[in-house]
């Protein structure tokens, strides 16, 4: 069978994270910036053979100029020698029908790590232009500083500023090339 490579559709799509604030707010950011590639036998994704992501640190927002410096800069991300973060995914495993795990590796300031996505797959359809599209939910949860994101603070009153746990959320819509 062809392998079908598939690309992101930026305008349908988006990457988002969240971070506790406190621990009494969720501040939400996302990347401006990123790309997905993915390459299947036919347009089965269950026999999926490549899966990348990457995303432009650079683009990173979170309608906070002040903050997204901040975020930007060595006590997080570190653009200037990190500009991207990377996924590549390894294993897409069915649970159930429209509902899968992605095994991966995410490499964020130059550590590698494996993590498990969950994914819920909305169908592939032939839009009004006659272009084939698919659409992924996409969720997981990551430990910033298993990552090298260690910047830390305290709170006069002992409470953490920013929590380790960060949430991921992807809304990914596929065209087949």
């Amino acid at each position: 069978m062809a392998t079908t490579k598939w690309i992101v559709d930026p305008t349908h799509s988006e990457v988002q994270f969240k971070v506790r604030h406190l621990m009494i707010t969720t501040v939400t950011g996302y990347f401006e910036k990123f790309n997905v590639e993915v390459e299947t036998e036919g347009e089965d994704f269950h026999s999926t053979k490549k899966i990348l992501f990457t995303a432009d640190v650079d683009s990173i927002s979170t309608n906070n100029e002040q903050r997204d410096t901040h975020l930007k800069s060595a006590d997080f991300f570190d653009a200037e020698n990190h500009g991207q973060v990377r996924f590549e995914g390894k294993n897409y495993e069915e649970l159930k029908p429209g509902f899968e795990k992605l095994h991966g590796d995410l490499t964020i300031r130059g550590t590698t790590r494996p993590i498990t996505l969950d994914v819920e797959y909305h169908g592939t359809v032939v839009d009004p232009y006659g272009q084939t599209k698919a659409g992924f939910s996409v969720e997981g949860k990551i430990k910033r500083k298993e990552f090298g994101l260690n910047w830390d603070a305290v709170t006069e009153a002992g409470s953490v500023v920013v929590s380790d746990e960060i949430r991921l959320h992807c809304e990914i819509q596929l065209v087949k090339q």
